[in-house]
């Protein structure tokens, strides 16, 4: 038997708990909780065949009571002693994805993002669409792309149409850009034919994750009138390999930002779901932004609320992204069309004048937020480097 080590301050430490799917040297992956610099096996610890499985999703279609309770059973266990074989160091382990992605959405749900890329893309217009104020925006992307955090993304390639070109070209993206977001994960589903309320959310989801959504800005300029994003997105969605669940984020509610028009009367929120969580964007090893998710305009639980209310059914696997998540101010800016206005405002990246992604460039996003009894709980990070074109 051994006793976790917890240092004062540590993100992991009782107050968080996530979960994860990790591998050891000739092991097969399985379901762990990360405690302080430790990843805990749960199948070991627990004597539960539900967490010797490559995926999490058996243990969250389980549901609300079980996710509580295995909560419960973990916070006593950990506060003692935890059987040696079932401790291993986390610098020893390998990360796996942690879900089987069932459909993948992706939000638009910053009011500043919102306006910046309007400000871009419609220069002439009004910043916001007519309906962004009443109805979180979002697109169906491709569940098949998303990977975990360390794994690299080969430059996609694909037509663009510069404004001042003639007609389209084929190749490499020109303008790579990145997506700082928070993904919500479904746990317990819902039937087709139903709708989940905002009063629902925390019945269905299961807990979250750091999200980075690719985008090719110049494929996507072209492609997106008059259906929205696809090949400018699809090719790759980088999560973390942590799962927050959403118990340890009760500390980290706050209100939304006031909302006007108030909302049709399905996406009103008693106890809004906003969330006080503090994103920080790194740019080959340099800093360059802190996005603040307290400002997001739309709640996941309004985001999930407008998912359903036409019947369309979620499964346990379901992502959902929030889209970009950016600040009022320069320097919170969540991607970098925004970071560097199109291109033409470049931010210097250790002493280099940087737009848009080069090969090799590597992107690290992570988070903290507000824990129980005053502490800290970290997200971890998402990490990845951009190979060339193939």
């Amino acid at each position: 038997m051994t006793r976790i080590a917890i240092p004062e301050g540590s993100p992991f430490g009782l107050s968080n708990l996530p979960y994860g799917v990790f591998s050891t040297p000739g092991t097969a992956p399985r379901v762990g909780v990360r405690v302080a610099n430790t990843v805990v096996d749960l199948a070991a610890a627990l004597g539960e065949d539900v967490f010797a499985r490559p995926s999490l999703n058996a243990f969250m279609a389980q549901g609300r009571e079980r996710w509580v309770e295995v909560r419960d059973r973990l916070i006593a266990l950990l506060a003692g002693d935890v059987p040696g074989s079932a401790v291993h160091p986390v610098g020893t382990v390998r990360m796996h994805l942690p879900i089987e992605v069932a459909d993948y959405v992706d939000f638009y749900a910053s009011e500043h993002h919102a306006s910046n890329i309007g400000r871009l893309f419609r220069p002439d217009s009004e910043p916001l669409m007519p309906n962004w104020k009443h109805l979180p925006v979002g697109y169906h992307g491709r569940a098949g792309t998303v990977v975990v955090s360390g794994t690299d993304i080969v430059r996609p390639s694909g037509q663009r149409k510069a404004p001042s070109d003639t007609v389209p070209s084929y190749g490499p993206s020109r303008r790579l850009d990145i997506e700082a977001e928070v993904g919500f994960i479904v746990g317990a589903g819902s039937r087709m034919g139903t709708a989940v309320g905002v009063d629902d959310f925390s019945e269905h989801v299961f807990g979250a994750v750091l999200l980075n959504d690719w985008s090719a800005r110049d494929i996507q300029a072209w492609e997106y009138v008059p259906l929205g994003p696809f090949l400018g997105k699809s090719f790759a969605t980088s999560i973390s390999p942590w799962v927050v669940p959403l118990l340890a984020l009760e500390s980290a509610r706050v209100a939304t930002p006031p909302q006007d028009p108030e909302p049709l009367p399905y996406l009103r929120e008693k106890n809004p779901w906003g969330l006080d969580l503090d994103l920080v964007v790194e740019w080959n090893g340099q800093v360059v932004s802190r996005p603040p998710y307290r400002e997001m305009y739309w709640s996941p639980a309004q985001m999930l609320a407008h998912m359903t209310v036409n019947g369309a059914s979620t499964r346990t696997g379901d992502l959902f992204g929030s889209g970009t998540v950016s600040g009022g101010e320069k320097g919170q800016r969540g991607a970098f069309i925004e970071l560097t206005w199109g291109g033409k405002e470049p931010v210097e990246v250790n002493g280099e004048s940087r737009t848009f992604l080069e090969d090799g460039d590597e992107v690290t996003i992570s988070a903290t937020a507000p824990g129980s009894s005053g502490t800290r709980i970290g997200f971890g990070e998402v990490h990845a480097r951009i190979l060339p074109a193939i």
